[in-house]
């Protein structure tokens, strides 16, 4: 288990592998455009400007008369093809999910939530995926560097909002969401809790079951495999709490390299003494979350966050 000092270098050498990015602490400001009650909860539509080149629209949910400061979700919304759809994942679900909504699973259960389009999808929408990565190449940008600052950003709001516990926030996604879900909280130690659903991928077995195309071409990082792998950017979660859930016919996550991954998380987890805080969820199913998969999602929140 490396230290703190040692993980926060990992994390610098992380964060530059991202291309040009803005400068972390730059200012960050939220434009309300919205509020009110929506299918049983609070409901807030934001423009934040967390970037400083493209306004970011965003949702914040907590539950009706919620008074004091909440634990909260950095909710993630998944790729799927589906341009459109984006944060308003949150709010209406999608066919991958199971049903509530997460904004109405989590503001039952007593939290939080916040979910921003990321750049292409939604109200960000526009350009293709090739071209917005071909224009960021130009300009010495990585799009999945963009859209990863732009969570950690997203984090860095929320900590600063009165109605939210700073000490108590969590990141969660399913698919694309899964995966921003692991790279925020190695990157953000602010993070108390980890919940990626059906993407844990090691990029050795992607490469190895010839699996590449079934990412879009944002999830690619330039010289990435020179200094990490997938086991080596989750070991910078550790040893905060960590729960990955995926199908064993998901072709995203190729039952080896989930196999390498948990027998280095687990290592790494008891080393630090905290063998309880790491868990991965086997099914035998595809690309999709189960009615267990829910069920263990929200069991590890009321236990970790």
């Amino acid at each position: 288990m490396p230290d703190e000092n040692n993980r926060s270098a990992a994390r610098q050498r992380l964060y530059a592998l991202l291309g040009d990015l803005p400068a972390r602490d730059r200012p960050i400001s939220a434009k309300l455009i919205d509020a009110g009650e929506h299918d049983g909860y609070w409901l807030e539509k934001l423009v934040l400007d967390l970037n400083g080149e493209e306004d970011v629209p965003a949702y914040f949910v907590k539950p009706i008369g919620a008074t004091g400061a909440l634990p909260v979700v950095l909710y993630n919304h998944a790729h799927g093809g589906n341009y459109v759809l984006g944060k308003d994942e949150l709010l209406v679900g999608r066919d991958a999910l199971q049903r509530p909504p997460y904004a109405k699973a989590l503001t039952e259960a007593g939290y939080a939530a916040l979910c921003i389009d990321t750049w292409l999808f939604g109200e960000r929408r526009g350009r293709t995926e090739s071209e917005l990565f071909k224009l960021m190449l130009w300009r010495g940008q990585v799009l999945w560097g963009m859209m990863v600052y732009d969570s950690l950003r997203a984090t860095d709001y929320l900590a600063g909002r009165a109605d939210v516990d700073a000490s108590r926030l969590a990141t969660l996604g399913l698919s694309m969401g899964s995966t921003m879900a692991w790279w925020t909280a190695a990157l953000h130690p602010d993070i108390k809790v980890c919940v990626d659903l059906c993407c844990l991928t090691d990029y050795a077995a992607l490469i190895e079951s010839r699996g590449l195309d079934g990412h879009g071409i944002y999830y690619y990082v330039p010289s990435l495999l020179k200094h990490f792998s997938t086991s080596d950017i989750n070991v910078l979660i550790a040893p905060r709490a960590h729960l990955a859930l995926a199908g064993n016919s998901d072709p995203l996550t190729p039952p080896a390299g989930l196999d390498r991954i948990d027998a280095t998380l687990r290592t790494v987890y008891s080393e630090a003494g905290a063998p309880d805080a790491w868990k991965l969820v086997r099914s035998d199913t595809g690309h999709f979350e189960t009615a267990r998969m829910r069920a263990e999602i929200m069991a590890f929140l009321v236990e970790w966050l």
